[in-house]
């Protein structure tokens, strides 16, 4: 395996967003335009002192929050506090593959650690999976377009799919890596997510799931690890991942990251 220090991501000119993407901003800028108004119509035009506080109140919260997300997103960024990067150069060394065979990504974005598996593993092909909602501006063609910039375009394919229900046939690769993913998948069980991704590993291959694997999303993860093992699973490993990756939980919370957690281990 290269070493990721050696691998530099985003040099030549690739388009890999933000995960503080530009509408969720919109979102919260908007939320603060309408906030803002009705406290000046409240106060000046219909005198409603109580209610102009009261947004006056929600104008300054929503302020503050989208200066919180600014200062986020510029610490994403690659470019910028490059943390997007930084997690993916922590995460890669989980993953115990031997370097032959197929990487399967779920979520895979814009499509960075996709690419930093191939140049990883150069003998690897590597599969990235996203269902390219709305939330990102992020498709198959950006993520085609930044592997062949990488040169790592002929051993990439990038595929349009659903992580609840996976269009792939049972033990059908060789690894499965996935980053910040299934918390994104509103009313699904998290724990159902990860066991969907399992599905398609083949025995005796290797996994590394992470994840803000916040208890009230996941539930009691320890206990899933178990599950895990008791199923035959080996080598399972549930990883505190805020110090070795952000190098604090301080950090890992400033930037809403602070259940950050790795389920690894082998089929």
């Amino acid at each position: 395996m290269i070493d990721q220090k050696d691998i530099k991501i985003g040099t030549h000119g690739e388009q890999y967003g933000n995960w503080m993407s530009n509408p969720f901003l919109g979102m919260i800028g908007g939320i603060g335009a309408i906030a803002a108004i009705l406290m000046i119509l409240f106060f000046a035009l219909w005198h409603l002192v109580i209610l102009g506080v009261i947004f006056a109140v929600l104008t300054a919260i929503m302020i503050g929050m989208l200066i919180w997300f600014l200062w986020m997103r510029k610490q994403y960024a690659y470019g910028g506090g490059g943390i997007m990067d930084q997690v993916h150069r922590g995460l890669v060394p989980y993953l115990d593959f031997k370097g032959e065979g197929t990487i399967l990504e779920v979520g895979c974005g814009s499509g960075p650690l996709t690419i930093r598996c191939a140049l990883t593993w150069p003998k690897a092909k590597i599969i990235g999976l996203d269902y390219w909602g709305v939330s990102f501006d992020y498709n198959k063609e950006l993520c085609e377009k930044n592997a062949a910039m990488e040169g790592v375009g002929d051993r990439c394919t990038f595929i349009q799919g659903d992580a609840r229900n996976l269009d792939m046939p049972d033990e059908s690769v060789d690894a499965v890596i996935s980053n910040y993913v299934y918390h994104n998948i509103m009313g699904a069980d998290q724990q159902e997510l990860l066991l969907e991704s399992l599905r398609v590993l083949k025995k005796g291959g290797v996994f590394a799931l992470h994840d803000d694997m916040k208890p009230k999303l996941y539930s009691d993860m320890e206990a899933f690890a178990q599950k895990l093992r008791d199923m035959g699973y080996e080598e399972v490993e549930l990883v505190d991942t805020r110090v070795p990756i952000f190098g604090s939980e301080a950090k890992a919370k400033s930037v809403m990251l602070g259940g950050s957690r790795l389920l690894k281990g082998r089929k």
